[in-house]
Parts: C-alpha cells; sequence; structure tokens
C-alpha cells in the first residue's frame, strides 16, 4: 500500500464519529450527516463508526457487527466518501492512544462530565469503567489525526474541552506544540426533537415512536408525522402566554431543516394570521422527509447489490487511515519513552 494515498490533506483536518446504536434517524440526519456531506468540499474529513465506544453501555455482540456495518451503508448511501469513513476498531491505534491519553487526564475532570451522569443513570446494574473514561477514547480519536476542527452539538461541549485540556497537558509534557489544540465547528442545523414528545431530543434508544428513521418508507414516515404532537399541554419552553408550542415549533424545524422553504414560508404566515391548519403543517413536513428518504433509499439499495464490494472498500479506507494513526502513536511513543 502506498504512503501517498495515507498523506494527509493540506486542507484543515476534521475528524467526526458516529455510534452504531439504533436507527440513522432525521435527528442524526440533519444533525450531523447531513453536515458532514457538506463537509467535505472543504476540509479533509474523517468519519468514524464509534464501535468501540458503543461498548461502553450493554450491547451484543452479533448485532454491534450487524449495526456497524449498516451504518457504513446509511453514511455512502447519505452522500459520505467511502475513502473518508472508517470503522473504528479497524484502527486499534485509537485504543492504544486512549491509554496513554488517559495517563494525561484528570479523574476529577471525568467525575464531571454530564453524559457520564446521564448515561451511567440509565443503567440499572452495570456501569462499566470504559463509560467512565470513554471521554479520553473520545480525545483519542481527535488527537490521533491531529485534527484541528472538530464538528460538534451543545451536547459535546464539555468533550471538547476536555481534549483540549489533554492535548495541552500533553504538549507540555512534550515541550513543543504536538497536538493542535482542535477547535469546536458549529452548524446551524438546530436540535431535532422526538415528534412524540418534543421536550425530548430525537433519540433511538427512547424507542421508535421518539425517531423517525431515514431509511423508512414512505408509509411509515407519513404515519409517525401524523401522528406528532402540536401541544404538550404544558408552558412552552419560554413560558410566555401566546408563544408557539414547542411540538409546533419543532414540526417548523423539520420543515426547514428538509430545505422547503417555500411551504415554510406560506404555513409560517398562516401561523402568524391564525389560520394555521396542523394537518396542513404535517402533510408539508411529511412531503420534505419523504422526499429525503425516497432518494436515500434508492442509494441504499444499489449499495446493497454488492454487499461485499462496499464492505471491501471501508476495509481498505480504513486501512489507508490506518497508517495516519500508526505515524502519530509512534512518535507519542516516542515522546513517552516508550519506543
Amino acid at each position: 500500500m502506498s504512503t501517498d494515498a495515507a498523506a494527509p490533506s493540506a486542507r484543515a483536518t476534521i475528524l467526526s464519529g458516529i455510534q452504531p446504536t439504533g436507527k440513522l434517524h432525521f435527528g442524526r440526519y440533519f444533525g450531523a450527516v447531513e453536515n458532514w456531506k457538506r463537509l467535505q468540499q472543504d476540509y479533509d474529513c474523517l468519519y468514524m463508526v464509534a464501535n468501540y465506544h458503543a461498548m461502553s453501555m450493554p450491547f451484543q455482540a452479533k448485532k454491534l457487527a450487524e449495526n456497524s456495518w449498516e451504518i457504513c451503508f446509511h453514511l455512502l448511501a447519505c452522500g459520505i466518501k467511502a475513502e473518508n469513513l472508517f470503522i473504528q476498531s479497524l484502527v486499534p491505534e485509537h485504543t492504544e492512544l486512549a491509554w496513554i491519553l488517559n495517563c494525561f487526564t484528570s479523574y476529577g475532570q471525568l467525575g464531571r462530565m454530564t453524559q457520564f451522569k446521564d448515561k451511567s443513570a440509565q443503567s440499572e446494574e452495570f456501569i462499566s469503567a470504559g463509560l467512565f473514561t470513554y471521554p479520553a477514547l473520545q480525545a483519542a480519536d481527535i488527537l490521533i489525526y491531529k485534527a484541528g476542527v472538530v464538528p460538534v452539538g451543545k451536547d459535546q461541549e464539555q468533550h471538547l474541552e476536555l481534549t483540549r485540556d489533554i492535548a495541552q497537558r500533553f504538549n507540555n509534557f512534550a515541550g513543543k506544540d504536538f497536538f493542535p489544540i482542535p477547535e469546536a465547528l458549529y452548524t446551524a442545523v438546530p436540535k431535532v426533537m422526538s415528534t412524540a414528545d418534543p421536550r425530548r431530543k430525537m433519540s433511538a434508544s427512547q424507542g421508535d415512536k421518539h425517531n423517525i428513521d431515514v431509511f423508512a418508507d414512505e408509509t411509515r414516515i407519513r404515519k409517525q408525522v401524523r401522528s406528532a404532537v402540536t401541544d404538550t399541554g404544558a408552558p412552552d419552553a419560554a413560558g410566555a402566554a401566546g408563544a408557539m408550542s414547542d411540538g409546533v415549533a419543532n414540526l417548523f424545524s423539520l420543515l426547514s431543516a428538509a430545505g422547503q422553504v417555500g411551504a415554510y414560508a406560506s404555513l409560517m404566515q398562516d401561523y402568524e394570521s391564525g389560520t394555521l391548519r396542523y394537518a396542513d403543517l404535517k402533510d408539508a413536513v411529511a412531503d420534505g422527509l419523504v422526499s429525503i428518504s425516497t432518494e436515500l433509499r434508492a442509494r441504499y439499495q444499489e449499495l446493497k447489490g454488492d454487499r461485499k464490494a462496499v464492505k471491501n472498500q471501508i476495509k481498505q479506507s480504513s486501512a489507508v487511515i490506518r497508517e495516519r494513526a500508526q505515524a502519530t502513536v509512534g512518535e507519542v511513543k516516542r515522546i513517552c519513552g516508550l519506543a
């Protein structure tokens, strides 16, 4: 394999990942994947199926393997380039660097991670040490490629700040600016909420009614949108009398994210004049989501037609990307006196 193939681009490097847990729903699509596709035009992008991270919560081996490959097919169908995509476990240097960075990570900071508190509260019996330390693995994911830019939502700010602290601590140890201090890249995409409970983020872990699968058939998507909650019966998020309810605001947000500019303007005018019919809003949202889904499902079916070739393509891209990881880990080990 040519080392030239593994050489990073002169453009700024971006690293982002997605866990192979649950479906690729529209919350994940609008919140991350659609943006990933756009970023490929301007950045040296590396997109990771984070199957090591998926082990931090209870999992089944067979399902993890199936989901890891399935999300690869889904991402390719969404327009992610094969050469930018890899499976985390096919680059084991991530875990080697994670151990080293664990030794540069504050126990106190790990204990303050909000996501650890939230996810450990979901587990009634077993809380793995991996759940506690996985922010160090997340830091390794970013720093192993010396990524200077990380697309994040508000819920990931704390983890990125920890990564920045770890990078700086290692640089102080090395006596030079070895790792770049990664910067956040915020997107304009709003947080997508569940149509069943618009006070909750759209999530596969909450059950099927709380997410809309990008690759579901048209009938399923339309049924879920038709059943969307428009009024929760509780005060709106702003607490202001007469303000748009969370459910209606979420439907307008989905309509905008789906690129339905004309329908959005027309229906917003109806809302402001007090003549909006919820059925019309739901139909427009469903039309927008179905239009996206129909195109992506067609691409997905094409990819499934030659599963072996597509899998080999991802294995090849993972091997090429691994060369970059190996180079970084080799340098880190020398700095630490391990080689």
